[in-house]
């Protein structure tokens, strides 16, 4: 058996990834669906640009005789923060809506308040009880899975779809890039609010009450019967991060907190210490990649600092054991133990599969985002 390592010929995936698969030529099927989005959505250039004005056209229709027309969730990090930055360029009346965890780091909140305050943006922010967060985080971790800050994806996303409902806007704005950041391989990592109810039934010790949960009933309430269309502008238009965040440093004395999902100290423990350490995965992969992809970086630059080890905040992992309240022995028994995924616990994965058509028509409409769609609403193929 040929156990060698293949490696991409235009990026860093390599062949340890459950579902690459590489061409005659040696790219792999990530690089392919990356070129494929951009001939979709012609990102970066004038035909890109010019179908984004539209939609900028109908969000202000839509907003018409209303405070603000658009939300854009924010998180203290670089692209989120742009987006309030182009938004107000744009001509736009955003909402900043904000999820808080309660793991922020100080720099971001110290973020959003100078964005905000500076461009005269309302914020409006949903603070889950920091003991039901804690617990939550707990159970995940006690469930051995590689999802522990997956909780966050789906409260933000359910906490944005309430703001828009309450302030009767009908557009979201996320500030995600295929071109900077990749779309994230569904390996082992999943998330749904099914899942969620599940794993804290099973570990969870006070019950969810503040948290924002999406049931998968509410999640087909806010795309089909409130029609709330979720826009990602990156995806049309050309978008540098290290531009962006040269520019808000700038303008608005944003303070840089280190790296890629470093703003919130959940997110920084989870891609630093957890998921390399436990499940020896590196989501690093993800954004390097990207780069490599885009000419930004050499694919030898690439795989030197995909080499380089994390970089762990001081005090974090005792930060962390202290939250979940969870001993050095029981932390060093679960991230030693056993490893788990969604597929031992139960959510809406197989009724996303099945309602395959339906989704394709929702993210053609922009009312889920397309990665959505290619992610979770195909069976996974494993080629190991």
């Amino acid at each position: 058996m040929n156990n060698k390592v293949i490696i991409c010929k235009n990026c860093i995936y390599d062949s340890s990834m459950p579902t690459v698969i590489f061409d005659d030529n040696g790219v792999c099927n990530y690089c392919l669906l990356i070129e494929n989005l951009k001939n979709q959505y012609k990102t970066g250039t004038k035909r890109g640009e010019e179908d984004f004005k539209k939609i900028i056209d109908e969000i202000k229709l839509a907003g018409k005789n209303r405070p603000y027309d658009i939300i854009v969730g924010v998180s203290g990090g670089v692209d989120s923060s742009f987006m309030l930055h182009k938004s107000i360029e744009w001509g736009l009346r955003p909402l900043a809506v904000h999820y808080d965890n309660t793991w922020n780091t100080s720099i971001a909140s110290e973020n959003i308040r100078k964005i905000t305050q500076s461009l005269k943006i309302d914020l409006y922010t949903l603070v889950v009880d920091n003991k039901e967060s804690s617990d939550i985080a707990r159970s995940f971790f006690y469930a051995n899975v590689p999802e522990l800050d997956g909780p966050t994806d789906i409260a933000l996303a359910e906490t944005l779809y309430r703001a828009a409902s309450k302030f009767k806007i009908k557009y979201i704005f996320e500030g995600h890039s295929f071109l900077e950041e990749g779309i994230s391989p569904l390996t082992k990592a999943y998330i749904d609010g099914g899942y969620i109810k599940d794993v804290h039934k099973k570990f969870g010790r006070i019950k969810m009450k503040t948290f924002p949960n999406m049931t998968f009933f509410s999640f087909l309430k806010w795309v089909i019967l409130y029609r709330i269309k979720k826009i990602r502008p990156f995806w049309f238009i050309d978008y540098s991060k290290e531009n962006a965040k040269n520019i808000l440093m700038n303008l608005y004395d944003w303070e840089d907190y280190g790296g890629h999902h470093l703003e919130n100290r959940m997110t920084a423990f989870n891609h630093s210490v957890y998921f390399p350490v436990k499940f020896n995965e590196d989501q690093r992969n993800n954004t390097i990649s990207a780069l490599v992809r885009s000419g930004k970086m050499t694919r030898e630059q690439g795989l030197m600092e995909y080499n380089k080890p994390h970089y762990v905040e001081n005090g974090l992992v005792e930060y962390f054991k202290k939250r979940t309240n969870i001993s050095d022995e029981e932390y060093e028994k679960v991230m030693k133990g056993e490893k788990k995924s969604y597929l031992d616990y139960k959510t809406y994965k197989k009724r996303f599969e099945r309602l395959r058509p339906l989704f394709f028509i929702l993210a053609k409409a922009n009312l889920v985002p397309m990665s959505f769609y290619l992610k979770y609403c195909f069976p996974i193929k494993n080629n190991k």
